[in-house]
């Protein structure tokens, strides 16, 4: 992909806060963070849209809840075709970590995270959504 080299001007504070970006994110440069801060904010812009999507789920809970198992399974067999794979992990003998694999619509993608992090016994989840090669424009 070529690559087109322009200027920016940046108010002192503004320069600051992205060369601690740069630092934090172990960039090796400013060029590279501001592609990612772009990148980024196209990707939420087509989440927003419902566009296609992939990402993925994570999950940690609690495996001794009572049915939780059974009950994340029948919301991920509701969403069979935005799921592509899931990998189960025990981080402990009472926790375990999830991942889901997913595509699909941006906001139907987030309805299932929504209905799988909130469940009793999930500790913690999250939904990330990057770029899908369907969505290129």
């Amino acid at each position: 992909m070529a690559v087109s080299r322009f200027g920016v001007s940046l108010e002192t504070d503004l320069l600051e806060a992205l060369d601690k970006y740069v630092r934090e994110n172990n960039f090796p440069n400013r060029s590279q963070a501001i592609r990612q801060l772009i990148e980024r904010n196209l990707i939420e812009k087509k989440w927003q849209c419902n566009h296609i999507v992939a990402g993925a789920v994570t999950l940690v809970y609690d495996h001794h809840k009572r049915e939780l198992g059974c009950r994340m399974m029948e919301i991920q067999h509701d969403y069979y075709k935005e799921i592509l794979a899931v990998q189960h992990f025990h981080l402990s003998s009472d926790t375990c970590l999830e991942i889901i694999a997913v595509k699909g619509q941006a906001h139907r993608l987030t309805e299932l995270a929504d209905k799988l992090i909130t469940l009793k016994g999930v500790w913690h989840g999250k939904l990330v959504m990057s770029r899908s090669d369907d969505i290129i424009d």
